[in-house]
């Protein structure tokens, strides 16, 4: 017997505890003359997990907030919502069957790292130029648009990786070019206003490379086919198979199921990630980048040339997008709007993790990646559950913004 409002029931509960809690908790802390520092953040925890019991006992014992309180609480309102779905849907995949929850996260952590990749060169955009791209979509529409032009017209029998190489000197070429035309600008103090002429720049960017696209290569849809077809591989067990690869799929414990370019996708992006990781911790250029981001006039003093580390992180960052969409192009239709819902998880991540932080910028990813796949496959019917998933992005950021506006590791400023 299914009863489906104790779901939203749940919900609203969950809701008015901790917006409670968010609201007196501070007030609660000041009066005691105790550190306020996000204890708004940890009363709407506690009254979303305990409820009123829970906002009681933290307003008289007025504890020192610490991460296990926040976790703890965190995963306590998780359970409620998680029982209260089951009871209100009890014939949900996502309730039968575990193999099914299962395959959705790791679906989920395995897009969240190519979201993850993406952001990644958003926030090294905002670290060193200290300015959102609104253009950075486009960036990843052109990435696939590149790779299916070398490898399905141009050059037919082209490898795929090297049709991805194209894709990132493309993003790489074209992100250094604007910089140097358009942004270099701002650095030369040409502008009066910088702030508002780099949203406004961008914007046309986005616009004029979403539209000369659309233009030259029309609206129909394009899709790479699979980059490799994998070797058929088993690793049998006492009580099934460990491993199970064919060519378009793998399957972990007879129960986690990943597409081959799902998981070709997942690999660029780690080996991309840990590239990235050598060169901005262990190559001089990367610290070079690193120092401009902390201080600039600093760095400028020690020889580092800040103009010259503008150009390079616009053209990284444009890269970074250009090479997630070079990799999810055997994954999802291409159209040229595609970087449109791709610009807007890009902003939910890097203010999930925290403006500027790129660990932050990752994690964000595969946090949104497991949420949107949870979200989409616990929703019965496709249809709907495509049409929601850019509100889910949408409901992380207005959280974020509400409990912690610094992200999971922004600095405070």
């Amino acid at each position: 017997m299914t009863h489906p409002s104790i779901f939203w029931y749940t919900l609203l509960w969950l809701i008015l505890w901790g917006a409670i809690g968010a609201l007196i908790t501070p007030r609660v802390y000041a009066r005691k003359d105790k550190f306020t520092h996000q204890t708004a953040l940890l009363g709407s925890f506690i009254g979303a997990a305990l409820g009123p019991i829970g906002l009681i006992l933290l307003w008289i014992f007025t504890p020192q907030l610490t991460a296990k309180w926040l976790l703890g609480s965190g995963l306590i309102a998780l359970f409620w919502l998680a029982l209260a779905f089951a009871k209100a849907a009890p014939e949900n995949l996502c309730v039968t069957s575990g193999s099914f929850v299962a395959t959705q996260i790791a679906n989920g952590l395995v897009i969240g790292s190519i979201y993850g990749l993406m952001a990644l060169g958003l926030t090294l955009i905002f670290s060193i130029l200290g300015i959102v791209s609104f253009a950075h979509g486009e960036f990843y529409m052109l990435g696939g648009m590149v790779t299916y032009y070398f490898t399905q017209v141009w050059f037919p029998d082209l490898s795929p990786l090297l049709g991805v190489a194209a894709a990132a000197l493309f993003t790489f070429l074209l992100g250094a070019l604007f910089e140097l035309l358009f942004l270099r600008p701002m650095i030369t103090g040409q502008i009066e206003r910088p702030g508002e002429y780099a949203i406004l720049v961008t914007f046309g960017l986005a616009f004029f490379l979403q539209y000369t696209t659309l233009s030259l290569v029309g609206a129909s849809p394009k899709k790479v086919p699979r980059f490799f077809d994998y070797p058929k591989i088993t690793v049998p067990s006492g009580t099934g198979e460990i491993i199970k690869i064919t060519p378009g799929n793998l399957t972990f414990f007879d129960t986690i199921s990943i597409s081959s370019p799902r998981f070709t996708a997942l690999i660029i992006a780690l080996i991309l990630l840990f590239a990235l990781l050598y060169f901005l911790y262990k190559t001089w250029t990367g610290k070079a980048l690193r120092a401009v981001s902390q201080d600039r006039q600093a760095a400028a003093v020690t020889g580092i040339n800040p103009k010259r580390m503008n150009t390079l992180a616009f053209a990284l960052g444009g890269m970074l997008a250009g090479i997630s969409g070079a990799s999810l192009v055997q994954v999802f239709s291409w159209v040229p709007w595609v970087g449109i819902p791709a610009s807007s998880r890009s902003f939910v991540i890097i203010v999930l993790g925290g403006m500027g932080s790129l660990p932050g910028a990752f994690i964000g990813g595969l946090i949104l990646g497991v949420v949107e796949a949870l979200g989409a496959g616990c929703v019965p019917d496709p249809h709907r559950a495509a049409a929601y998933l850019p509100a889910y992005g949408m409901i992380i950021l207005v959280l974020v913004l509400l409990l912690k506006p610094t992200g999971l590791f922004g600095r405070e400023l």
